[in-house]
């Protein structure tokens, strides 16, 4: 069986990784010249825990294949997944020009039947385009050439994208045929032998699958955050009421955990998104409008605590342990550190900040306005306190010796909650968490 994949981004890349580990031929496709030619010798443009070895086995293989040519990438396919970015607009909708000019390429250079899928994560309604787009080249081209278009929504976690996808927890498909159905199932049916559900359903349904489960997980952890500030105020402990909620199988102890806030490339886009779909239909979806308020405010939460702390911090140093919006990921889009990070430069402080692996990302996005260091312990010397931002695993055990001798202050501010508050005020350390009040 043979697939193409248009888009070589995180979704795009991902997918056809994993579908060739199946034995299926895959074509991946992007416009990106630069990108295609580093995949080709064997660079992967993203960090993700897993991935590279995949490629380069399934590359060895001859199973996984790169190219920049649409034309020649989809011909022999039975299905051709659309996986590139739909940004959001500046009123929060979702940008479909690539997902339609993606559609408007295929219908330009389809010969035989296929399924054309979106995998990129759209708003309900988009099949209806993709569909047009495709009928509208094929009839530039005076050609009757059958096809079918379907939703394969993907629910990927950025740091074990490939085990998700291996092992997933469900696969929907959506479909208008049972054409189309058949051909999805073949693709899927390795996944079925080991027990994973596929649901299918029409395609609106599928595309608001998708919205609505990363709309669910936002808002657990917006509610989190919010109960989390009040407990703060009223002197509750949120650990313990994290628990107590959490042990209630009703509510689960997934996405409970507060911090300083969701980023990332999925949930405040597709919030964003949903929002804006409900209000295109006349309706407001009060919830998310709130949980969008609640993050946006949470991402404050940190500097706010060195603030009220310090009081004036112009001329301090604050460490920075951890960039990217979440461990085992590069991703910086939307991630708390920017703001942060902003808020600290703002206030006259200089930052000097350490991540495993995003760095250079961060770098690409604001430049040289922090200092990078190549250690954890390089950022924290004579710092007057500490920011733990993202809970990387190599931060959950410091050095606390190292620590004390090298920081001018022992203030450590957790917005992750990963360490324990007893332990750090018998070593001496000044300590501020999230949900708790400091005495």
């Amino acid at each position: 069986m043979k697939v193409a994949i248009i888009g070589t981004g995180y979704v795009g890349l991902v997918t056809g990784t994993c579908l060739a580990e199946t034995g299926i031929d895959v074509n991946c496709i992007d416009i990106d010249k630069s990108k295609i030619e580093k995949l080709n010798n064997g660079i992967i443009p993203i960090y993700e825990p897993g991935l590279e070895a995949l490629v380069e086995s399934n590359v060895r293989k001859g199973r996984l294949t790169f190219t920049t040519s649409l034309a020649q990438g989809i011909q022999g396919c039975e299905a051709i997944f659309i996986a590139v970015g739909t940004p959001p607009d500046e009123d929060g909708s979702a940008d479909l020009k690539y997902v339609v000019g993606a559609a408007t390429e295929i219908g330009a250079n389809l010969n035989q039947y296929a399924v054309v899928v979106t995998k990129s994560t759209v708003p309900i309604g988009t099949s209806h385009k993709v569909k047009a787009a495709v009928a509208s080249a094929l009839a530039k081209r005076n050609s009757n050439q059958a096809f079918d278009v379907a939703s394969n929504p993907e629910f990927l976690k950025e740091g074990s994208a490939v085990q998700d996808f291996l092992r997933p927890d469900r696969i929907v498909i959506g479909v208008e045929t049972e054409q189309a159905e058949k051909t999805l199932k073949r693709i899927y049916n390795p996944f079925v032998l080991n027990g994973h559900l596929i649901l299918s359903m029409d395609i609106p349904s599928a595309e608001m699958t998708k919205y609505a489960a990363n709309s669910m997980l936002a808002t657990k952890i917006s509610f989190m955050n919010d109960i989390a500030n009040l407990c703060e105020i009223v002197g509750a402990d949120v650990s313990m009421v994290r628990k107590g909620i959490g042990s209630d199988g009703r509510i689960g102890n997934k996405f409970i955990y507060p911090g300083v806030g969701y980023g990332g490339s999925c949930f405040p886009k597709d919030v964003k998104a949903l929002i804006k779909t409900a209000q295109t239909h006349g309706y407001t979806l009060e919830v998310l409008k709130a949980v969008e308020a609640v993050n946006e405010r949470q991402k404050f939460v940190l500097s706010n605590k060195v603030i009220n702390h310090f009081g004036d911090i112009k001329g301090k140093k604050f460490a920075i342990w951890g960039l990217s919006f979440k461990p085992n990921t590069d991703d910086m889009r939307e991630a708390p550190s920017l703001v942060i990070i902003d808020e600290l430069l703002k206030h006259g402080a200089t930052v000097s900040a350490y991540d495993p692996v995003s760095m250079h990302e961060t770098k690409r996005m604001i430049g040289d306005i922090i200092e990078y260091v190549e250690h954890p312990y390089d950022a924290v010397a004579d710092a007057d306190a500490l920011l733990l931002v993202t809970e990387w695993n190599e931060f959950r055990v410091p050095n606390y010796t190292q620590l004390s001798d090298l920081m001018k202050n022992k203030v450590v501010f957790d917005g992750r909650n990963i360490y324990n508050e007893s332990e750090m005020k018998e070593r001496g350390f000044k300590y501020f968490s999230i949900g708790k009040s400091s005495k």
